[in-house]
């Protein structure tokens, strides 16, 4: 628990609030996000507000989804690793990141949402649109470990 005792790292998570008309209701996470530089895994809404805050571009997605969705691997990068190729995912959202925050590259993505999975380029920040947290999702606790994983060693 040692390694705990002055662990940093946030995790945005899903949520309800529309990124284009209600981020309002995330609060003061901009100022959590610009506080320092700790390690942050951003989840649907909050994949999207990581976006939007790099410099990128989120709203209505073209085709809302809920339900299993197959999400394909374009490149591992640590917060896919040991991932297949291919694997299931539960999606639940009306929005989604259009384009590319500066400094992140793509990681993963479905057919219906180009912008799965992200990951910065140097520094301890992912972002993922769907829900890692739901049971039905395939590989939810591995994405998780992964990021605790990166969380511990940027706190060393």
């Amino acid at each position: 628990m040692e390694k705990l005792e002055h662990f940093k790292a946030l995790v945005l998570s899903g949520g309800a609030p529309r990124i284009e008309t209600e981020s309002e209701a995330l609060g003061l996470t901009s100022e959590y996000i610009d506080a320092e530089k700790w390690p942050i895994l951003g989840i649907c809404v909050g994949h999207q507000y990581m976006a939007n805050h790099f410099g990128g571009k989120a709203g209505p997605a073209e085709i809302p989804e809920f339900g299993s969705s197959l999400v394909t691997l374009i490149e591992k990068g640590w917060i896919l690793d040991n991932f297949p190729d291919e694997f299931n995912v539960w999606e639940s959202h009306n929005d989604e990141v259009h384009e590319m925050p500066q400094g992140f590259r793509l990681m993963a993505s479905s057919d219906a949402c180009q912008i799965q999975v992200i990951q910065h380029e140097s520094l301890p920040y992912a972002g993922v649109q769907y829900h890692p947290e739901v049971e039905h999702t395939e590989y939810g606790s591995e994405l998780f470990q992964n990021f605790l994983d990166k969380a511990l060693e940027w706190n060393e």
